[in-house]
């Protein structure tokens, strides 16, 4: 997730095996100069030198591709308040391999844009030693985590080449069934070994093909051709059943005082509502998610006689017109003492709004700063996530942890409520 360690406008990633050229920090300067608000990325040119005197290697033309490869962060400059916005990278892809392309997807998702810069970078093609390319299935987990993520679609959004995976898995599914029937004698089992063989040496020879044709290049594609399809089938079934599509919640509630607006005692002029921070990002990715999004608040002030009806609905219109349209609002004008059925930490409010928008409280989230945002959420049946702040009771924090999700701000807390971060 993301790290607030910089307060710069943009943060610059570059592989470590990346190399700038001498002009790059102005060339960044300049790529990043004429950018709009809605431009959230600019990526930069990756060059990648081949041999000049041979043909390149299968582990040299893999790292060529990277010249082609679309919002890599080999070389890649965001905005920092996009990266907040989205809650940077997913750290379920613990490998350098795909991250890149999650987190793109989502910015694409909220609505930014990602742009291609003038600035250069060289990436030398390394020999990554004998196999290398079955150690690499491991990436067919993330591929899974993908495909959770963001769809069957995601390869042709993210600009990647298309799956391998079902020619992989006949391969497989034949080399298995070839070696049972054989140690069961069925008669079918030279057939199946017959099908396996020619699909892995279609696979080996279009691997072989542009060359070098080396004695060691030909070893490593004859033996790692006959692995790829086995060991990239079972990473794939390992991704699949580590990582579940997430569903979208049906509605995201939120509390109003230090919540959404900054909180003032009583507050009853609406020229004095100031979003909280991240407040209208956050508000831009539910939006983007085309989630439904309503308001549910305690003002006891009414009660008290501290703040007028008239007074209270120009503060909300405010923050209607700031943050919003929220599609509900429901507000407990009552104090404790009066014991009603609205108040949070009561789930009244949670369960009006719910039915207001159509949604199953069940399948709601509530976002708030208190002990009572979450007992009244769980109350109702919806998952609850705490965001605290300076007035939070420790307390309260402690039993969030335990009983639903503390976020660290309010675009992570939206995130999580989207299952775009875990």
């Amino acid at each position: 997730m993301y790290k607030r360690q910089t307060d710069t406008e943009w943060a610059a990633f570059l592989d470590d095996d990346v190399i700038p050229s001498s002009t790059w920090l102005a060339d960044l300067e300049a790529d990043l100069a004429p950018l709009g608000d809605d431009d959230a990325a600019s990526q930069g040119r990756i060059e990648v030198p081949l041999p000049g005197d041979r043909r390149a290697t299968d582990a040299e033309r893999g790292t060529a591709a990277l010249a082609e490869s679309r919002w890599i962060t080999a070389d890649m400059a965001y905005r920092r308040e996009v990266l907040q916005a989205v809650s940077g990278f997913d750290e379920r892809f613990t490998r350098a391999f795909r991250e890149d392309s999650d987190l793109a997807l989502r910015v694409v998702d909220a609505g930014w844009r990602l742009g291609l810069g003038a600035r250069l970078s060289r990436h030398p093609a390394r020999d990554r030693g004998f196999l290398a390319s079955v150690r690499d299935q491991i990436g067919n987990a993330d591929n899974a985590l993908m495909r959770a993520k963001h769809g069957y679609t995601w390869r042709q959004r993210a600009g990647e080449r298309p799956a391998r995976f079902l020619s992989h898995l006949a391969t497989t599914a034949l080399g298995t069934a070839a070696a049972l029937g054989a140690l069961r004698g069925r008669r079918w089992a030279p057939a199946a070994a017959a099908a396996w063989g020619v699909q892995t040496a279609r696979f080996a020879a279009n691997r072989m093909a542009p060359g070098p044709r080396t004695p060691a290049e030909l070893a490593d594609m004859a033996l790692s051709s006959a692995l790829i399809p086995p060991v990239a089938t079972f990473w794939s079934a390992v991704g699949a059943l580590r990582h579940r599509p997430a569903p979208r919640p049906d509605a995201v509630l939120f509390d109003r005082d230090d919540t959404l607006i900054a909180d003032g005692p009583y507050l009853s002029d609406a020229e004095k509502v100031r979003p909280m921070p991240g407040a209208e990002i956050a508000m831009r990715r539910l939006r983007a998610a085309q989630v439904l999004v309503g308001v549910v608040t305690n003002q006891s002030g009414i009660a008290k006689g501290l703040i007028t009806h008239a007074e209270l609905s120009e503060v909300n219109r405010r923050v209607d017109e700031l943050l919003g349209p929220f599609g509900v609002w429901k507000v407990c004008p009552h104090t404790a003492e009066d014991g009603c059925r609205c108040r949070k930490p009561a789930p009244g409010m949670i369960a009006a709004a719910a039915a207001k928008l159509g949604a199953r409280p069940e399948q709601c989230v509530m976002i708030g700063d208190t002990g009572a945002d979450v007992t009244a959420a769980l109350a109702a049946g919806a998952r609850a996530i705490l965001v605290p702040t300076d007035a939070t009771r420790p307390s309260e924090t402690a039993m969030a942890r335990r009983r639903a999700t503390v976020a660290a701000d309010l675009c992570e807390a939206v995130n999580l409520a989207l299952g775009d971060i875990a």
